[in-house]
């Protein structure tokens, strides 16, 4: 094995709680139940000896890793980790309007059209060109060996397809529950996830 990753979607934020969608362009706070969930993943891991943190550029993510920042492990932002964008639906009311326009653009995606996009955001196939980027500057750090990474529900589910070699009409396989914990291993090219969708955290904790 030549490199460990422990990948979580980032604690609950008011917008999360009420449903409404944040995406690349909503840079919101954790509330209190994202603080909690926070805390509880830092007690159970707070012990791993990682030697990278890596986040989003979004605050909700750097929150909720902010215990082990505050301990003392190196930090990186990056903007391929970024959620991605949901342009003109960014922030808006959950209503009839926006379940209706969400069903049709994931229905396209379910189809194979990863081009896909709504005005003014990201595709599937444009967010996995930056996060290929971002995977680059994680894996090329070979002496990183235990790295704890940080980012968003929808990017995370295009994460793990890219990195699984998964078709990404299968991104929905991926669970994505807040502060969520996947762990892969990475030897030579390939990866494989030894701990799928643990949340055994907030069981104990919360």
């Amino acid at each position: 094995m030549d490199k460990e990753l422990y990948i979580i979607r980032h604690g609950e934020t008011e917008l999360n709680r009420l449903g409404i969608v944040q995406g690349r362009g909503v840079n919101s706070d954790l509330n209190d139940t994202g603080r909690a969930q926070a805390a509880a993943f830092y007690n159970k891991y707070k012990d791993i000896p990682f030697q990278k943190i890596y986040t989003s550029n979004l605050v909700r993510t750097h929150q909720t890793v902010k215990g082990f920042i505050d301990a003392g492990i190196p930090w990186e932002q990056l903007p391929g980790l970024d959620e991605l964008a949901w342009g003109e639906w960014e922030g808006k009311p959950n209503d009839e309007n926006a379940i209706a326009a969400f069903k049709s653009i994931m229905e396209k995606w379910q189809d194979g059209d990863y081009d896909a996009h709504f005005e003014g955001g990201e595709s599937p196939n444009m967010v996995q060109l930056r996060q290929k980027e971002a995977m680059e500057v994680i894996k090329s750090k070979t002496e990183e060996k235990l790295v704890l990474i940080c980012m968003h529900g929808r990017a995370m589910r295009l994460l793990l397809c890219l990195l699984m070699n998964k078709p990404l009409s299968e991104m929905g396989d991926f669970p994505h529950q807040n502060t969520t914990l996947y762990k892969l291993e990475l030897t030579g090219d390939q990866f494989i996830i030894t701990d799928f969708n643990d949340t055994d955290h907030l069981n104990s904790s919360l």
